[in-house]
């Protein structure tokens, strides 16, 4: 597969991915599926790990990599071969710019399942709103989940989007980082190294 195709492919798969985390990081607005005040929602959700990590950042890249089996950079003053790998070249740093933003989401993800859901419970201080994990003792240990008095169910939610979040964006950074790759030996070979005659032009 040509390189200029094979990025066309990692494209269209990263679309319903950043979707996803879109959608993660709106429902963590909402722990147990209610809404509740700004201030008792858990504090990595507004970092929008989701949103500006895996979502918008990641536009940028599925953009290149869907218009690059046709672009050829007017071609280099009328090179097309020239024009090619210039694209492949360039879309190796929007590459990057995805590798950032889902490592972002990735890095956010993690830290909040490490340190669990913001939520209403008693205390050694008294019944108030807090962290009561830590560590991610909570991780192994379900029967300590009931702690969380409000919202209901928030633990599991908390969990269960932000381990998607964690997925999507290690799945995000490892398409990127292929297409780093992919962008380099297109740049270095043409678009269709070894499968097309002229030195890649098709």
């Amino acid at each position: 597969m040509c390189s200029g195709s094979f990025a066309k492919c990692l494209g269209i798969t990263l679309i319903p991915l950043a979707i996803v985390c879109v959608l993660c990081n709106i429902l963590l607005f909402f722990p147990g599926g209610k809404p509740v005040e700004n201030d008792h929602i858990t504090d990595q959700v507004w970092y929008f790990g989701g949103i500006l990590g895996s979502g918008v950042l990641m536009i940028f890249p599925i953009l290149v990599f869907l218009g690059l089996k046709n672009n050829d950079c007017f071609g280099c003053c009328g090179n097309k071969s020239c024009g090619q790998r210039f694209a492949m070249l360039s879309s190796v740093l929007f590459a990057a710019v995805g590798v950032l933003g889902a490592g972002y989401s990735v890095i956010i993800s993690a830290v909040s399942i490490n340190q669990g859901p913001l939520c209403f419970f008693n205390g050694t201080n008294g019944t108030d709103w807090g962290y009561p994990f830590s560590d991610g003792d909570y991780l192994s240990n379900h029967s300590i989940w009931d702690i969380c008095q409000e919202p209901k169910n928030v633990v599991s939610w908390n969990l269960s989007l932000f381990a998607v979040l964690l997925v999507m964006g290690l799945i995000q950074t490892a398409l990127c980082a292929v297409q780093v790759v992919n962008g380099i030996v297109g740049a270095l070979c043409g678009d269709c190294c070894g499968c097309c005659g002229n030195d890649g032009a098709v």
